[in-house]
């Protein structure tokens, strides 16, 4: 992994390389970079993949005190990762959460943003999603210490695998989920960071009402992803987006709940290999 320091923090990340389309992946809460590592094990012969490891949860260096970790400083975050690596042309993808921040930096029309995948994610009312958002989001108003306390019930099988947990995300990624929870587990440092996120997540549930006003804005080439037995995310949310994008266009995946990076990680690279080159074609 490598490293660049951005305003907020450290932040790590994958670079494959190579002189392909730039594709640039986006994880969610309490996830980092290794959500797409079987996506970007499909993509890396064709293109030149950049993966952050984002301040949610999972990230191995804390941040600074002064930090903006709210959604709109998180999606800022985003954009100066492009700009200090000055990439240009990039595909942005998002799952879950990292979905939202998309949805974001899509509404302020960031210009190195050539082209935008939305992967089953956190759209209109639907903040914080579901079981699993609400609970974490309420876990959240914990000091930092005991909400170190509540999540050690997470080293356990049986609770990631609750709806309140990860039960409703994954079909069988709990592997990964398991090695996410190591961070905000074991360190302090990263707990704060942690519970920051969560506190200023809940300051404003309706920023994706917001955003979703200005994404008929987006005139780029735009894809909406969205898992058939998705729990979390409503299918319908996932219509509403690609109808409200102006070149947007929805694909389902079957047997894959919302994380389809881990469920179905070929089938999700062959989608988006099939989005850039047709995106790419004069």
């Amino acid at each position: 992994m490598k490293t660049i320091e951005l305003s907020a923090g450290t932040i790590e990340y994958e670079d494959t390389g190579g002189d392909g389309p730039t594709v640039v992946p986006v994880h969610g809460l309490l996830m980092d970079a290794s959500l797409w590592d079987g996506v970007i094990a499909e993509l890396s012969a064709d293109h030149r993949c950049l993966v952050p490891t984002l301040p949610l949860g999972a990230h191995r260096h804390a941040m600074r005190d002064d930090a903006d970790l709210s959604p709109q400083g998180l999606a800022g975050l985003i954009a100066e990762f492009l700009d200090r690596l000055d990439l240009r042309d990039v595909t942005l993808v998002g799952n879950d959460t990292g979905g939202a921040l998309v949805q974001l930096l899509m509404a302020r029309g960031v210009e190195r943003v050539a082209r935008a995948v939305l992967v089953s994610c956190d759209a209109f009312d639907n903040f914080p999603p579901g079981l699993t958002g609400r609970t974490l989001v309420l876990s959240g108003r914990l000091p930092p210490a005991l909400f170190g306390l509540f999540m050690q019930q997470m080293r356990l099988r049986p609770v990631r695998r609750l709806p309140i947990a990860f039960g409703w995300l994954t079909k069988r990624g709990d592997a990964a989920t398991a090695r996410w929870m190591e961070p905000v587990l074991t360190r302090p440092e990263i707990r704060r960071d942690t519970v920051r996120v969560l506190r200023a997540a809940a300051e404003d549930t309706g920023f994706l009402l917001t955003a979703a006003d200005r994404l008929s804005g987006f005139d780029r080439p735009a894809l909406v992803v969205w898992a058939d037995e998705d729990r979390v995310m409503p299918p319908e949310h996932g219509r509403r987006l690609a109808e409200l994008l102006p070149q947007g266009r929805l694909v389902g995946v079957e047997d894959s709940y919302t994380l389809v990076p881990l469920d179905q990680p070929a089938r999700l690279a062959g989608i988006i290999r099939e989005f850039t080159r047709a995106s790419l074609i004069p």
